[in-house]
């Protein structure tokens, strides 16, 4: 960390690994801004990561919507300082096959997963190539590689990748890198409501995943943050775009 404490914003951070991630920026010393649809949830949140030291502003934004993106990175800007690290972790599930998909359930998890991500980054880079720094990470899947059931969620998840990539190429040059990381199941609360929907005990779930996961074990919202940590780091300034697996084991 410089002398002066850099700023980090994580989207969709009220819960889940957004939450894991932004209570692990703030014990790595950044001032954190949690943001998330739910701006009661966001305050929240941020008390709570911030209840051991550290400091955390929670804020409400549709990431999907230009103008609210735009007013919570000012609103960021004002409040902690110029951001200068971006985690795009926002998403929603609005699983079905092909054939039962509705063009709005696509439509949703274009808008928050690539929309909201395009329209963050372009909102915070001005901050980062001002400051010749930058740090952004975007959260894509597994499921990138297509999962059953999930034709928008692959789909933007794939995109991401392209997306970072991309990023990576354009902002190289102002001190900014661009990287993803890709989960793998991941114990939140959107995988224990995708047990519920396939009626299955969350438990049970989750030891039936295990058992196809090399490492023998579904990951946490802290497994992400480590990773999240060090691609946010100093020491990550070569590392760009990349796109890490962290699902316990390889992955084509």
């Amino acid at each position: 960390m410089s002398e002066e404490t850099r700023v980090a914003i994580v989207t969709g951070a009220a819960r889940g690994i957004g939450a894991g991630v932004a209570e692990r920026l703030v014990q790595d010393g950044f001032k954190v801004a949690v943001i998330d649809l739910d701006e009661a949830a966001s305050q929240a949140t941020a008390e709570q990561i911030t209840a051991g030291g550290g400091t955390a502003i929670g804020v409400g934004a549709d990431v999907s919507d230009e103008a609210s993106v735009q007013a919570a990175v000012d609103r960021v800007a004002a409040e902690l300082g110029a951001p200068t690290v971006l985690i795009n972790n926002a998403g929603v599930l609005r699983d079905n096959l092909l054939f039962k998909m509705s063009v709005e359930d696509w439509d949703t998890v274009m808008n928050v997963h690539l929309r909201g991500s395009f329209l963050m980054a372009r909102a915070v880079q001005k901050h980062m190539v001002d400051a010749k720094y930058g740090r952004i990470v975007n959260l894509s899947s597994t499921s990138a590689l297509g999962n059953r059931g999930q034709a928008n969620y692959s789909a933007a998840k794939a995109g991401l990748q392209g997306f970072t990539k991309t990023l990576a190429i354009e902002l190289g040059k102002y001190g900014v890198t661009a990287n993803a990381i890709a989960p793998g199941f991941i114990a939140t609360d959107m995988t224990a409501a995708t047990a519920a929907r396939v009626g299955m005990d969350f438990e049970e779930f989750k030891k039936a995943a295990a058992t196809q996961i090399p490492v023998a074990r579904v990951g946490t919202p802290a497994d992400i943050a480590h990773t999240a940590s060090f691609l946010v780091s100093e020491g990550a300034g070569f590392v760009s775009g990349q796109v890490i697996y962290v699902a316990g084991g390889p992955k084509d």
